[in-house]
Formats: C-alpha cells, sequence, structure tokens
C-alpha cells in the first residue's frame, strides 16, 4: 500500500514540477441545497472553453449537481468530491460488479448445501466489497485521466479534472480505500487472497488501456467481473467446471454493456484521442454484440450444467428471461443517442438482478428439501 501511494505520488509530482498544476482560485456555487465549493484554474478554464461552448460548461456542472441524488447532496460539503470520487451518486457500476459475485455464491451455495446464514454472510461482504473497491477503481481511474476528462464534456465535472480534489489528496483517499478493501479480503477464505490480488495488475493499469489500444473493455470485463470466480472459493468451493465458463458468460457480458456504454462519449472520444470498442466497431456493433450474447449465454448454460443446475426451475426460467432481455437491448438501443445508451446499459442491473433472484430461488428450494 505504502508503495503503491508512494509510485503514484512521485508521479503527481513530477507532474506537478513540469507546471501541470495551477494556482486554484476559490468560489462557491449559488447553489443553496449543495453549497459546494468551485474550484477554478485559468489554464484548465483554457483547454475547457476552446473544446466546449460557456453553455456546455454550465449545463454539465448543472448536470453534475442535480444528479447528486438525496444522499450525497446531504453530505458535509467537504465530503461531497470524495463521495463523487467514488461515485455513489452513480451506484450502477457497483451493482453491475456486485452482480457477478452474486451468481457465484448462490451457485456455489447450492453445490455445498451451505446453511442460509453463511450465504448471507458472504453476500454482505462481497456487497461491500464491491462498493469500496469499485469507489478505489473510479478514483484510479479518474488519477490517471485528469488531463482526459476535460476533453469530454460528460467527465469535465469529475472531481480531480475540475480541481475540486487535488491529486495528492486523491492518492490518500485511494490508499484508505485499499485498506478497507484489503480489510474485507482478510474476512475470505485464504484461497480468496490469492485470486484478490492477482486481480490487481489489471485493476490498477485498466485506465490505460484506452491511451493505446481500442479495447480498454477487454481490460475493464477481466477485472470487473472476478467476483465470479471469488465466490465460489468463498463459500468453500473450488469448482473450475463452472467457475471457468462463468467467468466468460460475465466477461462477455460486460463487454456488451461497456461498448454501448462507451457510444455515448464516441464523439468527444475522437477527438481526445480516447479509444474504445465504441469506435473499433463502429457500424457493426450490434452484430458483433449478438455474436457475443449468443457465446455468452451458451457459457452461462454451460456453467448451469457443469454445477447441476442446468434443470432447475429457477436457472432455466432465469436463463431465458436474460437471454430476451439481453438480445432486446441490443436490438433498441440507439447507439447514436447518448442518452439511450445510457438507459439500456442501466437496464442492466434489472436483467442481473433477476437472475440472481432466479438462482436464489433454486437455492430456497434446496434449503426446504424440494430440489
Amino acid at each position: 500500500m505504502l508503495l503503491l501511494s508512494g509510485v503514484l505520488r512521485n508521479g503527481l509530482n513530477a507532474g506537478l514540477k513540469r507546471g501541470k498544476a495551477v494556482p486554484l482560485i476559490v468560489a462557491r456555487h449559488r447553489s443553496p441545497v449543495l453549497n459546494t465549493i468551485k474550484y477554478q484554474s485559468t489554464k484548465i478554464d483554457q483547454k475547457l472553453t476552446a473544446a466546449f461552448t460557456e453553455e456546455q460548461l454550465k449545463e454539465a456542472r448543472e448536470t453534475r449537481l442535480k444528479g447528486l441524488g438525496p444522499f450525497v447532496s446531504r453530505l458535509p460539503t467537504k465530503l461531497i468530491p470524495y463521495a463523487e470520487l467514488m461515485r455513489l451518486e452513480k451506484p450502477v457500476g457497483t451493482w453491475l460488479l456486485y452482480i457477478p459475485c452474486t451468481w457465484a455464491i448462490t451457485i456455489a451455495a447450492i453445490e455445498t448445501s451451505a446453511p442460509l446464514g453463511s450465504t448471507v454472510w458472504m453476500l454482505t461482504l462481497f456487497g461491500l466489497g464491491s462498493l469500496i473497491m469499485r469507489g478505489a477503481g473510479c478514483t484510479i481511474n479518474d488519477l490517471l485521466d485528469r488531463n482526459l476528462d476535460n476533453k469530454v464534456i460528460r467527465s469535465v465535472e469529475r472531481p480531480i479534472a475540475s480541481g475540486r480534489v487535488t491529486p495528492t489528496k486523491a492518492v490518500a483517499f485511494l490508499g484508505a480505500q485499499t485498506a478497507l478493501g484489503m480489510g474485507i479480503l482478510a474476512q475470505l477464505p485464504a484461497d480468496c487472497w490469492y485470486l484478490g490480488l492477482a486481480s490487481l495488475p489489471i485493476v490498477f493499469s485498466y485506465p490505460l488501456f484506452k491511451r493505446f489500444t481500442y479495447y480498454p473493455q477487454a481490460a475493464l470485463s477481466a477485472c470487473f467481473n472476478w467476483g465470479s470466480l471469488l465466490g465460489f472459493p468463498a463459500m468453500g468451493l473450488m469448482d473450475w467446471s463452472t467457475m471457468v465458463p462463468l467467468y466468460v458468460s460475465t466477461y462477455l457480458w460486460c463487454m456488451i454493456y461497456d461498448t454501448i456504454y462507451a457510444h455515448q462519449d464516441k464523439k468527444f472520444d475522437v477527438k481526445a484521442g480516447i479509444k474504445s470498442t465504441a469506435l473499433a466497431w463502429g457500424k457493426n456493433t450490434k452484430k458483433i454484440c449478438t455474436a457475443m450474447g449468443a457465446v455468452q449465454i451458451g457459457t452461462l448454460g454451460l456453467a448451469g450444467l457443469n454445477s447441476g443446475l442446468l434443470l432447475g426451475p429457477g436457472f432455466i426460467c432465469g436463463l431465458g428471461i436474460f437471454s430476451y432481455r439481453l438480445f432486446d437491448m441490443i436490438r433498441r438501443v440507439d447507439l447514436d443517442n447518448p442518452t439511450d445508451c445510457w438507459k439500456w446499459f442501466q437496464s442492466n442491473i434489472n436483467t442481473g438482478i433477476l437472475f440472481t433472484g432466479a438462482l436464489f430461488f433454486d437455492y430456497i428450494l434446496q434449503l426446504l428439501g424440494w430440489m
């Protein structure tokens, strides 16, 4: 942890010496509800003005303030930027990180006939871990992308890019989040430690991929669905014949929904030099996503077959519902409409939760001795 903080801090300090940081002028938003502090930088504002109109910047700021939600907006003023670093106002990422964990834990619970209390405890731990580590991932992303975020209208108001959190304070906050994440990992069986630590290099390097490859979604998917592996040893089971196809299935699912997410920013990404599968696939996106969706459903079915759950009433019905919602999303999403892309991206939460509920239905049937 100290080594990580030192490396990041040295890199940031080097940036400061090169003149990338400038004096900040502090002003207050007039919003009486949020009373947040706005930090303006002459150099940053010049960069933004070159890329966006004043109306666009004003709209971006108003959108951020409106999007804080009832919980984050009521936090003490000084804590709001750190809550934004964790994306607490946008829980969709936390849910999508957590859902594969619930699949793995529930399948393993059925395979091992685990008591309800143990299963609920693991679901709780993984829920907290998803919240914290997703926040840490977002902090890393904002640190590494702080000079790119001000080139994309959707991200110009992020805490570091807008100057509301300094890079040094963000590094300290990242250290605290990572320490909490390690504390949760320590509550899990030893096999989880090795698997959990193995994901860290990808977690910390993912934001760099968009600079040199059109497939940063491949790196994101690799680490974002690690919970579909971790959930099994957490329940005392290392069933690789089920773990591998489940991981592949969640990996492909993430590739699909994050490509749809990336289509929101494709116009600005071209100007900023940011790469993504949205740009790589272009008009072929729906065809490629449909093909990946077919493989995803197949590998999810294989995970059910190898775990002995394929013919469970919950699993088979859940797989059918999941398949319908997945292909319906691919067919109906308007990839040239950012608002529509966001709507369908968010819909994956319900798609995933429905399958979790279907698995849990089979688990309850087993506990009752009916399956």
